[in-house]
């Protein structure tokens, strides 16, 4: 019999739960035993195992968060503390560890590699700035959690003739910045991979004025640069009266979307499928409407791109 070990680390991403329900259920199904790590690679060094069962997933597609917890682990990024964690997994004799999480994450199963454990990876981030993975798990959630504030808040905006710059997250991936904005209809979107060009946003703001546009809304990734300073500079260039909102950690909660629980639900069970055959070192992703296989040296060691096309579109669809 088999013996397989998930854990998720890193930032908690709706559909979390709905990808362990999946390694969970599809392990048993063909015939493996299941372990949960809680609190991510400080759990695995701490000895934080529990024996799943089918009874374990149960009632949890539909929620947002983890229900193994998350932690970060400073031990667990010296070679040390990898040494320790690859030590614990022989002991209890997991056969493939399944890593649910970021490139952080991604990076620490790739180190227990190099010790002789056989992991494999599942992208689960709302960022989504995993290459060789068109969605993460997660993103679609944020997305339209973000969509949502923008709509409620365009409502606002229109019956006070303001302009609302609104802050969500991505420190350097401008993923749910260009999602939500092109989705919302946002006039301008300021991302961390093409900068912040005020004169540009301001002139796009003035000239709606002029044609008689009185409200506005601005979306600003985290990592483009605070919205508080995007709103003074627009204050002080146009004279226009700004409000700002930032939507902070409540991007990462709420129940995942149908596409986040199908995409987890796929790439849990892949998962499974790899490590029962004995193929390991890579990360499932989903790819040109397939999932796919990708090993991590191709993940760890590239960059993800923004989609310049549709960033380009949504400039022009502002106009």
């Amino acid at each position: 019999m088999s013996t397989i070990a998930v854990l998720t680390s890193g930032g908690d991403a709706p559909g979390m739960n709905a990808c362990i329900r999946a390694v969970v259920r599809k392990g048993i199904y063909e015939g493996a035993s299941v372990y949960g790590i809680r609190r991510g690679y400080q759990g695995l060094l701490a000895g934080e195992f529990i024996e799943m069962n089918v009874a374990s997933v149960a009632d949890i597609i539909h929620r947002g968060g983890t229900i193994l917890h998350t932690a970060r682990s400073d031990e667990f990024r010296t070679p040390e503390g990898v040494k320790r964690g690859a030590r614990t997994l022989r002991e209890l004799g997991v056969d493939c560890l399944i890593v649910i999480g970021g490139d952080g994450s991604l990076k620490g199963a790739a180190a227990l590699e190099g010790e002789g454990i056989r992991t494999v990876g599942v992208p689960g981030t709302i960022d989504n700035d995993i290459p060789g993975t068109d969605y993460s798990v997660g993103f679609d959630t944020a997305v339209n959690t973000a969509l949502e504030a923008v709509n409620r808040v365009r409502d606002t905006a229109t019956s006070h003739e303001r302009t609302f710059i609104i802050e969500v997250m991505g420190r350097h991936s401008g993923y749910i910045a260009l999602y939500s904005g092109l989705a919302g209809g946002a006039e301008s979107i300021l991302l961390p991979e093409s900068g912040v060009n005020m004169e540009d946003v301001c002139g796009r703001l003035m000239r709606g004025y002029r044609r008689g546009k009185r409200h506005s809304i601005i979306i600003v990734a985290e990592g483009a640069g605070s919205a508080y300073s995007v709103a003074e500079e627009i204050r002080v260039r146009t004279g226009l009266e700004t409000r700002v909102i930032v939507l902070g950690h409540v991007q990462r909660g709420g129940t995942p979307t149908g596409f986040d629980r199908i995409l987890a639900s796929r790439l849990g069970g892949r998962a499974v499928d790899l490590a029962l055959a004995g193929q390991h070192g890579v990360m499932v992703g989903f790819a040109g409407g397939r999932v796919v296989d990708v090993p991590y040296n191709e993940v760890l060691s590239a960059t993800k791109q923004i989609d310049r096309e549709l960033y380009d579109l949504a400039g022009v669809l502002a106009t």
